[in-house]
């Protein structure tokens, strides 16, 4: 594979998918995750003809997805070597950020002062202030929100801020501007995100959260592949959360994306006006919908879909595109919890001219991904080893 061969390069994190423990797993309480096989299981085993073909049988044992004799693609596993296994220091790392201190967590709520510089500088006296499920805490607060008026704060295990307001008592503006006010507290701290969480309904039986979640990350500690690669010329295409994570920081074009479906549509929209550089495409709907809520079904359902979409974007690439397909944690649900789990991720790699794959084995670090986008584009960066 010629490493200067290439003029695009799409890379799509399947958001949660993770394919086995690490081996410091145990140091997360996260023993025996296992989040493709159990969801596989599950299922009574999973239906995904084109990864297979690619090779994902061979990465790890996936009921009904058997290994292969001649994959069509090259196949292997990364390591997360980053501490913490949250969205934030994933994508990092896969773009090139090693990080050796962990984002801070605040199981029992946050401290007194930064709950008091948030109702001194938003004017509001906040609901909450716990850790607690998103649907869960609207069913518990959200009735009190409607009568009140006050904002309900909440964090998960997750490094988060998260803000909830119905759209009809907080507009979704006024909500974005209140989490600018708490990122700018925040920041000190080094709390990886404040996420609006708008929400609609009547009562606790309907309430639910509508697309309108903005994250509001804190900047990026050094210069990743996303500003590299944009440094040079060429263009960085963001889609679903990707622009989020990195706080715009690398980006040159983004869209968000409502479902795994849109952000798998503006993925290919995407190939219509890029002509050179790099396209990042986060699809969260495994994660958000499937892996938080325990819901093994429609996990596995939601990689099936996505299994038979992917044909239709190889058919779509040229013969001077890379694809990468990859994760950023794993989100296991079928283990007790509702948090992320330290695990391994997959790495497939493909190109409409490749002949012949190969195993990768288990890659040193996620920020191999940085690197093999740096060789594919010809960009100079330190970090990682490429596949290529």
């Amino acid at each position: 594979m010629n490493k200067a061969a290439f003029e695009r390069v799409v890379l799509i994190t399947l958001d949660g998918v993770g394919v086995g423990a690490q081996e410091d797993a145990g140091d997360y309480g996260d023993e025996g995750a296992d989040t493709l096989g159990h969801v596989a299981r599950h299922c009574g085993g999973l239906r995904l003809p084109t990864l297979q073909a690619l090779g994902l049988g061979n990465i790890h044992s996936v009921a009904g997805v058997s290994p292969v004799a001649e994959a069509k693609g090259l196949y292997g596993r990364l390591r997360e070597i980053s501490a913490g296994k949250d969205t934030t220091t994933g994508h990092w790392e896969l773009a090139g950020i090693i990080q050796t201190q962990p984002f801070p967590t605040y199981p029992d709520g946050f401290p007194a002062a930064i709950m008091m510089a948030f109702q001194r500088e938003t004017g509001l006296e906040p609901l909450g202030n716990i850790a607690a499920s998103g649907t869960e805490i609207l069913k518990v607060l959200g009735e009190e929100h409607l009568r009140t008026g006050r904002p309900i704060v909440y964090t998960s295990a997750d490094s988060v801020f998260q803000i909830a307001a119905h759209e009809e008592v907080i507009p979704v503006e006024r909500l974005y501007e209140i989490c600018r006010i708490a990122r700018r507290l925040l920041d000190p701290y080094r709390v990886g995100r404040v996420i609006a969480r708008p929400f609609v309904g009547t009562c606790a039986a309907d309430f639910r959260r509508t697309s309108r979640r903005h994250d509001f990350s804190l900047l990026p500690t050094q210069k990743t592949i996303l500003d590299r690669v944009k440094e040079m010329g060429m263009r960085v295409y963001a889609v679903g959360k990707i622009r989020d994570i990195f706080a715009g920081q690398g980006v040159t074009d983004s869209v968000t994306s409502q479902s795994n479906a849109d952000g798998m549509a503006k993925t290919l929209e995407a190939l219509s006006v890029v002509n050179r550089g790099l396209i990042f495409t986060n699809l969260v709907d495994f994660d958000m919908l499937y892996g938080h809520r325990l819901e093994a079904t429609g996990f596995g359902r939601a990689l099936e879909e996505f299994d038979r979409w992917l044909p239709r974007l190889q058919q779509t690439m040229g013969p001077r595109d890379l694809l990468v397909i990859t994760a950023d944690h794993g989100c296991d649900p079928t283990t007790p919890g509702t948090d992320h789990s330290r695990e391994y991720v997959p790495l497939l790699i493909w190109h409409p001219g490749l002949e012949k794959g190969a195993d990768l084995g288990v890659r040193a670090s996620f920020a191999d991904v940085a690197a093999t986008v740096a060789a594919a584009l010809q960009v100079p960066f330190a970090v990682g080893e490429s596949v290529l």
